[in-house]
């Protein structure tokens, strides 16, 4: 970021780390998240993008993953990013239960 900002862009900014591809069965990968949650803290987006099949068909498909299957893992997931990154900028007014979009059973 700092050569980028440097050589390119004095003004780029940072609006968060996005931890992807995801899969809770690895304990590597709880690792991981734990040590960047550790050492950039805030950075960090709550929302983490699960590993998901429907993720990599979508596009060979020629859609986007929300198109393709809007309830998968994959699609719920940035469905939550794009919440959270309009909450943290103050964009909306969602409620609490209106912030985190449930993945359904079986996605």
């Amino acid at each position: 970021m700092k050569i980028v900002q440097n050589l390119l862009n004095k003004d780029l900014e940072i609006e968060g780390m996005l931890l992807t591809m995801y899969d809770q069965r690895l304990r590597l990968a709880n690792q991981v998240v734990e040590e960047v949650k550790m050492h950039f803290q805030q950075l960090v987006f709550n929302t983490i993008i699960f590993r998901n099949t429907k993720l990599g068909e979508a596009p060979s498909h020629g859609e986007t993953v929300i198109m393709f299957d809007a309830t998968c893992k994959g699609a719920v997931n940035y469905l939550n990013l794009a919440r959270e990154i309009l909450q943290k900028n103050n964009l909306t007014r969602l409620t609490d239960e209106e912030k985190i979009i449930e993945v359904g059973n079986g996605h």
